[in-house]
């Protein structure tokens, strides 16, 4: 019997935890991106879509800024998750490649912008303590940490919009 009535705690238990994150969520990261992606759109109305579309354009025209730059910036000024927003001003073909550009790039960049990615600092942190323990200096790994990152989030970027064209130009051949 007691085994059926821990179950059944276990069971009730589970429920409580889902419903307990959830409130954390409500009360916690959703009104913060309700905010923010107020702000953001504010921000765009002040500055003028246009000029907004224009910079996005100078910014996204050769492939190494688009793969680069432009995703720094909005995980930089955006942060995780709603630099991906961003993507919204490239052309449709892009948007792919530039959500994995800035989703590959949300970690590297906590070691020297932490507030970029919050959450996902305790792993760049225990890294660091074994660093640390060392008795070596952060600062090197910090800036390769960012700087493999750039070279990666370049490199997913690229593969991922040659995949996506090839998809393109498939879909297009089967619906002629």
């Amino acid at each position: 019997m007691d085994f059926l009535i821990s179950l059944a705690e276990g069971f009730i238990g589970m429920f409580q935890e889902g419903g307990n994150t959830f409130m954390g969520l409500v009360t916690g990261i959703i009104p913060m991106l309700v905010v923010l992606i107020t702000a953001v759109n504010a921000l765009i109305k002040f500055i003028g879509e246009e000029r907004v579309y224009g910079f996005s354009q100078k910014c996204t025209k050769y492939f190494i800024l688009r793969y680069t730059i432009f995703p720094f910036l909005a995980v930089f000024f955006l942060t995780n998750p709603m630099c991906y927003t961003f993507g919204r001003f490239l052309p449709e073909k892009q948007k792919p490649a530039f959500y994995d550009a800035a989703v590959s790039f949300v970690h590297p960049i906590t070691g020297l912008f932490p507030h970029a990615n919050p959450a996902e600092l305790f792993v760049y942190m225990g890294i660091a303590a074994g660093i640390t323990e060392l008795g070596l200096s952060l600062g090197p790994l910090a800036l390769r940490f960012l700087l493999v990152g750039i070279v990666v989030m370049l490199i997913r970027g690229l593969v991922t919009e040659f995949i996506t064209d090839r998809m393109i130009k498939s879909k297009a051949k089967t619906a002629a």
